[in-house]
């Protein structure tokens, strides 16, 4: 067996291999509100053979969206639709997991076919006003965004109990793993990195201070969530500059997440700056495997992983313990399976017996007739 395709346990869930559908918003949601678009979207990563699929970016309160696209779980009403997803990824044996966050400066955006920048003043879609947006320092993103107001005391504690309270319907709505999203140039990546946080008082200046209120929402959703379930974050190892978030901080952050109980950090990278790293295959790999050794703790690569040796490999070095797949499943919902057949031998007369069988059991046969017929001649209907 491949290590790939090893299950993995983490607390009292168990993964049936190291697959993970990386978080990736869709921008289909009304008012935070689930349709059928989600459920289908996730259910087939899991019918795809995934170890876990990870439901995309969920604010935690209205103003926490990036855009009026976004999937929310800031009201109770949200429970229902959120929990269809969970239910179908669990029914077709994958994990389910959602991720919570806050877009802060980065909040009341147009979605990426849009234009991927801020709000009109005059709407593109009729009800889709712009929001203010808040920030550690009170800083725009980007020169030529709308202002954003500094979080005082009042507005973080908001915060701090909006994520309490979207752990906890997350937990109703039956998922087994809960990821917090520090990454990005999100709200909490913000506040961790020097070229945002330009704060006086004890959430800014130092790293420590700078880790502060993420830690202190951590370390809260740590002990909202339950002990037999895993508790996943999200960073960018390093900021675009090589002048902000360095990996050194990551590590530093990923050895106090894991003193708080947080079980994996998943190694994202960029937000502020222009990115001043290699991008090639799988270049945030690396990332994930120096705060694996640095930290101690689990780790989780996503990044440009396109094969399943190159999935196998990182695994099997020993880089990181589970590996997100975003774009190469968004192009085939079925490279769990596709990459267990590259990976490990099937039966000559059965090379899709590593499938379902509502799947394999056609394709064999559909195999065998491919095998009799011969390959298909250029330019003739099949």
């Amino acid at each position: 067996m491949s290590k790939l395709f090893e299950k993995l346990g983490l607390r009292g869930v168990t993964l049936r291999n190291r697959l993970v559908l990386s978080p990736m918003c869709q921008y289909q949601a009304t008012d935070g509100y689930v349709n059928d678009y989600h459920l289908i979207h996730y259910g087939k990563f899991a019918l795809g053979g995934f170890g876990m699929v990870m439901v995309e970016a969920t604010g935690v309160s209205p103003e926490a969206r990036i855009t009026h696209g976004d999937l929310g779980l800031w009201d109770d009403a949200h429970i229902e639709g959120v929990s269809r997803i969970s239910a179908a990824i669990k029914k077709f044996g994958a994990v389910a997991g959602i991720q919570i966050g806050h877009a802060g400066p980065k909040a009341s955006l147009l979605r990426p076919w849009d234009g991927n920048s801020p709000v009109l003043e005059t709407p593109m879609h009729a009800g889709e006003e712009r929001w203010p947006t808040v920030s550690p320092s009170g800083e725009p993103m980007e020169e030529g965004w709308p202002d954003t107001t500094a979080l005082d005391v009042d507005g973080m504690a908001k915060v701090r109990s909006d994520f309490a309270c979207t752990a906890r319907r997350a937990l109703t709505a039956g998922f087994d793993v809960l990821e917090l999203h520090c990454a990005h140039g999100f709200l909490l990546n913000s506040f961790l990195s020097p070229l945002t946080n330009r704060r006086t008082d004890e959430y800014g200046g130092s790293l420590s201070n700078r880790m502060r209120l993420p830690l202190e929402i951590a370390r809260e959703l740590r002990e909202i969530w339950p002990e037999d379930k895993p508790l996943f974050v999200r960073i960018s190892a390093v900021d675009g500059s090589r002048e902000g978030w360095t990996i050194d901080d990551s590590v530093a952050f990923a050895c106090e997440l894991k003193s708080i109980g947080i079980d994996v950090i998943d190694n994202s990278s960029g937000g502020f700056g222009v990115f001043d790293y290699p991008t090639g295959y799988g270049f945030q790999v690396p990332f994930a495997a120096k705060v694996r050794e640095g930290a101690g703790i689990k780790t989780m690569a996503v990044g440009l992983i396109l094969d399943p040796h190159q999935a196998e490999a990182i695994v099997a070095n020993g880089e990181a313990d589970l590996v997100a797949i975003g774009h190469a499943a968004l192009n085939n919902p079925n490279f769990a399976f596709h990459a267990q057949q590259a990976l490990e031998a099937a039966a000559p007369n059965a090379p899709f017996s590593n499938w379902p069988p509502q799947l394999g059991w056609w394709l064999d046969n559909r195999a065998k007739r491919l095998a009799k017929l011969g390959p298909l001649a250029s330019g003739k209907a099949a």
